[in-house]
């Protein structure tokens, strides 16, 4: 049950439609803001409007109401309510979480590495984010599609083709450094793409066998790094290479592509270049090839007209912003986007080092993901040596720091901060479940039901009812930090509750009402750690 729409239904009839904005509150139990933006409405007192509500609420004994500061009306809810609305969710697998009633097809387009080149640093943000927005919105009854947007069909395939051909035994980073320093390199790489892109047999051969390499190992990182991504859900740029040409085609036949400079250009309003004109996205190059524009305008219109998506969320970094702007508005001009589907770009910013630029090695380079991981478990065996928990210790912690940080903003990459056991880390939250499972097992069976005695464990009480409204808001948001700051403010009142009720000491009664409200954290934790993509260890 979720008391913030039990209080708020209570509260809306005596507001002749407006919305009883309740929410949480430091002040009280909830707290409506109903009066303030009313205020400007009617022409009154905010604290008149608040008197009136109050006045003409028929709470029905499940709360009291009063006036607070400028206009709020604070909500205590009555602890028998919380009482059993508890001890109805310790009966209940999803915690009070319905699954949703209108399910949605969602795509969610994440982790989309170059096949050509190894996973590093750079593709943690998006991988775990994705999964995430993945793990919660399927939890909710969504149908989800995971599109794992392979880079696979583009100049830097060609470059590794070109070098591969003329250098057998060659590395990516070798054909990198040659196509950085020889333009003769260059054109012949960028020939590759024309020519691969044309059926040549030759450079498919090779493709084929490179991809099949880099998928592999791929799978391979995704298990250990704990995320949902399969083989099935590789959708790489190639998967849409046969519908390139009638994309560009339906394009031009609907007059939305014109000739510049040999290359064909959609020019969505409202998008200029750094000059002040209009700013094209290039759909066909002049050389006849195609670029990423024309791939994501193939897979978008795939994946509404085709698959029936009615979301569509692109996991991708904050820079490509404007990219994904034009193609969302290319695409509805189109027809492609219909108002009935939404397109978002989940956008996330960087991963930092101590300096407050790009994290990377000593050398410069880039952080190969795989080494990272390597160092998270490799310090977290310091708290606990053995494997299996160091490993969901330390890639819990480096996921957690991820997920913890507001998205839309980079976050420093601090081991000793993300591996401590105090403050808001992932390790922090994975100690206060392994606690609580101690004492449920201590507790042994006993029958569920609460009754409210401290003052610690109605504050525990009401933060477990708050589980619902946070996870469905952060599925509509996909703000994870919430979630996670969710999760660490409920170990922490979890943390308080425990020193100050003991449990296996208390009295008969008291003891089962107390062994509840673990019954019920553990279970809040562990579903939510786990709609994070985060393992939690019942010992550490």
């Amino acid at each position: 049950m979720n008391l913030e729409a039990l209080l708020a239904a209570r509260l809306a009839p005596a507001l002749d439609g407006a919305d009883p904005a309740v929410r949480r509150s430091p002040h009280a139990d909830y707290q409506s803001g109903a009066a303030l933006p009313l205020a400007r409405t009617l022409g009154r007192a905010p604290r008149d409007i608040a008197a009136d509500l109050v006045a003409r609420a028929d709470l029905g004994g499940l709360a009291t109401a009063e006036v607070s500061g400028p206009g709020f009306v604070n909500l205590t809810v009555a602890d028998e309510l919380i009482a059993a609305v508890l001890t109805e969710l310790a009966g209940d697998a999803r915690l009070g979480v319905p699954r949703v009633e209108h399910p949605q097809t969602v795509i969610v387009d994440y982790s989309g590495p170059n096949a050509a080149k190894e996973l590093t640093v750079g593709h943690l943000r998006s991988t775990v984010i994705g999964d995430a927005a993945a793990r919660i919105l399927e939890w909710l009854g969504h149908d989800v599609v995971r599109a794992n947007h392979l880079g696979d069909w583009g100049t830097s395939f060609g470059m590794l083709i070109e070098y591969l051909l003329e250098h057998p035994g060659g590395t990516y980073l070798d054909a990198r450094t040659l196509f950085a320093s020889s333009p003769e390199f260059q054109e012949r790489s960028r020939l590759r793409v024309v020519k691969m892109q044309a059926g040549d047999e030759e450079t498919l051969d090779l493709w084929r066998k490179l991809v099949a390499g880099t998928k592999d190992q791929l799978l391979t990182a995704y298990q250990r790094l704990g995320v949902t991504l399969t083989g099935g859900d590789f959708a790489g740029e190639s998967s849409y290479h046969d519908q390139l040409a009638p994309v560009v085609a339906e394009l031009e036949a609907k007059g939305l592509l014109t000739e510049s400079d040999g290359a064909l250009c959609a020019w969505p309003a409202g998008f200029v270049s750094r000059e002040g004109g209009p700013l094209p996205l290039i759909v066909r190059k002049s050389d006849g090839g195609f670029g990423y524009a024309a791939t994501d305008l193939a897979a978008l219109r795939h994946r509404t007209l085709s698959v029936g998506a009615t979301r569509l969320l692109y996991v991708v970094g904050s820079p490509q912003r404007t990219h994904f702007e034009m193609v969302f508005a290319v695409a509805r001009a189109a027809g492609w986007l219909p108002e009935s589907v939404s397109a978002e770009h989940v956008e996330f910013g960087s991963v930092l080092g101590a300096d407050g630029k790009m994290f990377r090695s000593r050398s410069g380079d880039a952080v190969p993901l795989a080494a990272l991981l390597d160092e998270a478990v490799t310090r977290a065996a310091v708290l606990n040596p053995d494997p299996a928990v160091a490993a969901a210790v330390g890639i819990g912690a480096v996921k957690y720091a991820d997920l913890g940080a507001d998205r839309r903003s980079g976050y420093v990459f601090d081991w000793d901060r993300m591996l401590a056991l105090t403050g808001n880390t992932g390790p922090y939250l994975q100690y206060a479940y392994a606690r609580i499972s101690s004492i449920l097992d201590k507790g042994g069976a006993f029958t569920a039901g609460v009754t409210l005695g401290e003052p610690a464990e109605r504050a525990l009480a009401l933060e477990l009812l708050a589980f619902e409204p946070v996870v469905t808001g952060v599925a509509q948001s996909l703000e994870f930090h919430r979630l996670a700051a969710y999760l660490y403010g409920l170990a922490a009142l979890f943390n308080t509750f425990h020193q100050q009720c003991p449990v296996l000491r208390a009295a008969p009664g008291v003891r089962e009402s107390r062994l509840t409200l673990c019954l019920v954290a553990a279970r809040t934790l562990r579903r939510g750690l786990d709609l994070l993509g985060i393992a939690s260890p019942a010992r550490l």
